[in-house]
């Protein structure tokens, strides 16, 4: 396999496509520029479409990116804040359980069920 780098850009209503060391080429849909790219280069390389790789990197509008950034953050924060949260449930159902009660009762007072409370014993 032959591996070339392509970047594609949103242009109108189509993509643009600049594959690396052979030349551009033009998708209408997301989905068709890895076909459209590797067809271009068996053409102009003269080889079999199959013997060709095509890495894709598609260049999003600024704004976009910016959002997706900051989506990613505010996902790594949820998932931090959901660890430190079992966390602490685990904690209060060890002090509950070195108190005396049962699973059953941990789980009423944590407000999760029996078997929540089991899960948050054994970690």
């Amino acid at each position: 396999m032959t591996r070339y780098e392509a970047l594609a850009r949103r242009v109108g209503n189509s993509w643009a496509i600049q594959v690396a060391n052979v030349g551009p080429t033009q998708a209408r849909r997301l989905g068709e520029i890895e076909e459209m790219a590797r067809d271009l280069v068996a053409c102009m390389a003269n080889v079999d479409v199959h013997t060709v790789d095509i890495d894709i990197t598609v260049e999003l509008p600024e704004g976009v990116r910016h959002s997706l950034e900051h989506a990613h953050r505010a996902r790594a924060a949820e998932e931090q804040s959901r660890a430190e949260a079992n966390r602490s449930f685990q904690d209060a159902a060890r002090q509950l359980r070195d108190g005396g009660l049962t699973v059953r009762e941990i789980g009423t007072l944590l407000g999760v069920s029996y078997q929540r409370a089991h899960q948050l014993l054994s970690a």
